[in-house]
């Protein structure tokens, strides 16, 4: 991803006007752009030879300014910039495919070095957010689900042993988009203030609603979750009822499923189960048989809706702040 993606960026968002996805601007729909049109710019091509790298990056550039026209973009400087990056990231490049291949496959040794190794992926922005399967087009570029361990990777489905769903104990959204649960007043500023709801790239407030089983049931179907990791659950501790949104309606009817039809999903209204707060920290909680019975009922409701066990509960923003329920 280069300098001019994240121009592009800026000038696509102005061109959709009213209908803007509110990107990061950070230059992610258009790096994924040039991908998905074979004309993308690899790391084996700066690991290879440069001239044949710079001719491409300026070929790049070129098309972008067809379709653009002439924006202000210092491609010397990139080069040069580039140019330097090579030597320095040499060490660091691997034949990833390999690399993890390897370290599944490795028989036990006692050479920590030639050890089976446990292998931990983290995806970022979460279902929703999902090329595929998210609120499209209100969504990244790639595959934020399970199936991009194997498409970013290039691991195989029998490797993945564990899913962790990590789920806040409301809900939150960055960017445009329908938010069926969404708090507008009092309360969703203050879980934006008590939860620091802001992105940590662009700095923009999230959006904050109710927890919404919809959405985790949605999520559940496709990435197959073996427990969850609640967290930010102390957020809710000065609520003096919670609601979890369990379902939604459309005329009247109820929706099997989470619609892929953003215009349903706007008419939609949600069905709602209140619960009482609990009206204390939980910051100092360890254990789950010390917290409140309120907040036990809560997280116990989570599990009966999704018929999916809570495994760890955050409960503040330290290392430490964690119960593991067994």
């Amino acid at each position: 991803m280069f300098d001019f993606h994240q121009i592009v960026d800026g000038l696509k968002e102005i061109e959709l006007g009213g209908s803007s996805i509110g990107t990061t601007k950070k230059g992610i729909g258009p790096a994924y752009s040039t991908k998905a049109s074979r004309s993308g710019l690899r790391v084996h091509h700066l690991m290879g030879d440069f001239a044949s790298f710079e001719q491409k990056l300026r070929s790049l550039v070129e098309g972008r300014r067809k379709r653009y026209g002439e924006f202000e973009y210092d491609i010397e400087a990139e080069l040069g910039r580039y140019r330097a990056y090579v030597e320095r990231l040499k060490p660091f490049v691997v034949d990833g495919v390999a690399y993890l291949h390897d370290a599944l496959t490795s028989k036990e040794s006692s050479s920590s070095s030639s050890s089976r190794k446990r292998v931990l992926v983290e995806g970022a922005n979460a279902l929703m957010l999902d090329l595929d399967f998210g609120t499209y087009p209100y969504v990244t570029s790639s595959s934020a689900s399970i199936g991009g361990v194997l498409t970013g990777l290039g691991l195989p489905p029998r490797a993945i042993s564990e899913v962790y769903g990590v789920v806040k104990a409301y809900t939150t959204r960055v960017g445009s988009g329908p938010f069926p649960t969404e708090l507008t007043g009092k309360w969703g500023e203050h879980l934006q203030e008590a939860g620091a709801e802001w992105g940590t790239t662009t700095g923009r407030r999230r959006r904050c609603g109710w927890l919404d089983v919809m959405v985790l049931k949605h999520s559940q179907r496709i990435n197959g979750y073996t427990c969850w990791n609640l967290t930010k659950l102390d957020v809710l501790d000065e609520l003096d009822e919670i609601k979890i949104g369990v379902g939604y309606q459309l005329d009247g009817k109820p929706l099997e499923s989470f619609p892929a039809d953003l215009d349903i999903l706007e008419k939609a209204t949600v069905e709602y189960m209140t619960l009482p707060g609990w009206k204390q920290s939980i910051k100092d909680v360890r254990r789950y048989e010390d917290l409140p019975r309120n907040c036990v009922q809560y997280v116990g409701l989570i599990e009966q809706l999704t018929q999916i066990n809570v495994r760890w509960i955050g409960v503040g923003s330290s290392r430490d702040a964690m119960i593991f329920k067994a």
